[in-house]
């Protein structure tokens, strides 16, 4: 092996630590937004739908991604080419990379973008109907929109990948479209067919803001690797990528905190974990695509703009637990459409927005490409929520969901205490530990997150 390919594979095994570090921050930030009685509900419905598309991504999942396209379509690579990856342990002659290293990040890609869906159904959703809505919507929508995005044909024609990346041109750097446009229109599909919780519109507060930090962190840390190895070298374009994602997050923490206290009249720690979250989305389309400054105003524009949209779902009433919508939904279309705007020439991918000379037609890929997405994800995440839902129940009865989910349905409770403290008053000066029965009233057209 000559040294630019042992370096590149080692910075892709090392990013690959990096994303999987991503969902032991995925469970921490949702497992300390939801209330004490639905902490391991919620940290089990992240971790359980993780460990299922294992069985998927190797069954047939990297195949329908990475495989030849069917028919030349680009809507979805052949599941069987590359069915069982045995196919994998090989690595062909010319390949720059372990073609496993590969099929290892991308398998994190997959199971943290279900994980994100999570966010929206706490509260209220069953287990077991959660893993089955976890299967079929990794089958159906994460593997053919995947495929449109991450699969690049060859120049000499042998392998024809998806139709976004090939034949539309869009331009999405680190894959924000397969994970964060995807599951936040599914999680505005989810939120509509599960309905409200009973204590809507006012929610259960976040309960252990430090879990909540403590994921943000772990989160920032894979997103560097998630960015940074998008096209699998360790090189100047890997540092771009690293440096934009990165200062990105911080204008978007600054930018929440700076509205915040001025509608508020607070700048809170939930706020600066939002706000980062936000434009780490954001970015993601963008991060080797545009400059530093760049970086900072789509990061700055999301924290914004995402602070912003928390407040539609109390405007068009769907109930989006965890504000998955906002955040990768909302986030997702602003990082995209500001590649249209602020591509910069001489970054990694030398495409040219608008505001530097570029005519319209980048900014109308970018749109065609979340329109597509939005459209696909957002019909087959409804459908399949129906029919389970016909069939088996997906909802959980008013008892669990009043008593909270973690006894209820998995026997066990992540406190010793259960959340409760039965012997105080709710009018006792300490009603603020009744984290998981308090609810936090949501100010009239104020863009408030009382639970994430």
């Amino acid at each position: 092996m000559d040294p630019t390919t042992a370096g590149n594979t080692a910075w892709l095994l090392t990013a690959i630590i990096a994303v999987i570090l991503m969902l032991p921050g995925l469970v921490l930030f949702y497992g300390g937004m939801v209330s004490r009685r639905t902490t391991t509900n919620m940290m089990m419905m992240v971790f359980g739908s993780f460990a299922l598309t294992a069985f998927v991504w190797v069954a047939f999942g990297y195949s329908a991604v990475f495989g030849d396209s069917l028919g030349g379509a680009g809507i979805l690579g052949n599941p069987l080419e590359y069915a069982g990856l045995s196919q994998l342990l090989v690595a062909e002659e010319g390949r720059a990379l372990p073609p496993l290293a590969l099929a290892t990040i991308h398998l994190g890609f997959a199971g943290l973008t279900i994980g994100i869906v999570a966010g929206a159904v706490a509260d209220r959703m069953r287990f077991g109907s959660w893993m089955i809505f976890a299967a079929l919507w990794v089958v159906l929508c994460y593997l053919p929109v995947a495929h449109w995005t991450f699969a690049f044909s060859s120049e000499d024609g042998s392998y024809t990948g998806g139709w976004q990346a090939n034949v539309l041109g869009a331009v999405d750097y680190a894959g924000s479209t397969p994970i964060h446009v995807n599951s936040g229109i599914a999680a505005l599909a989810m939120a509509i067919v599960l309905g409200k919780r009973r204590t809507w519109p006012t929610q259960p507060k976040a309960h252990n803001l430090p879990l909540v930090v403590a994921g943000v962190g772990f989160l920032l840390t894979g997103w560097l690797g998630f960015d940074g190895s998008a096209l699998g070298a360790a090189d100047n374009d890997a540092a771009v990528a690293i440096f934009n994602t990165l200062v990105a997050a911080g204008a978007g923490a600054c930018a929440w905190l700076a509205v915040e206290k001025r509608r508020d009249g607070h700048a809170t720690t939930l706020g600066a974990c939002s706000g980062a979250i936000a434009a780490l989305v954001a970015i993601t389309p963008s991060c080797g695509v545009v400059s530093p400054v760049g970086a900072l105003a789509i990061g700055a524009l999301a924290g914004v703009v995402c602070y912003v949209a928390v407040s539609l779902k109390y405007r068009f009433g769907y109930d989006d637990a965890l504000d998955v919508v906002a955040l990768h939904l909302v986030g997702g279309i602003v990082g995209a459409v500001s590649i249209g705007l602020l591509a910069h020439p001489d970054a990694p991918i030398g495409a040219t927005g608008l505001l530097y000379g570029g005519g319209f037609a980048l900014l109308g890929k970018q749109v065609v490409a979340l329109l597509a997405t939005c459209a696909w994800t957002f019909t087959l995440t409804f459908a399949i929520a129906k029919v389970l839902d016909r069939t088996i129940g997906i909802r959980v009865t008013d008892e669990q969901e009043r008593l909270g989910r973690d006894q209820a349905l998995h026997a066990e409770n992540a406190y010793e205490d259960g959340g409760e403290l039965a012997h105080q008053p709710r009018g006792h000066a300490e009603q603020h530990h009744y984290l998981d029965v308090d609810v936090e009233p949501v100010p009239a057209g104020a863009a408030t997150r009382a639970d994430g």
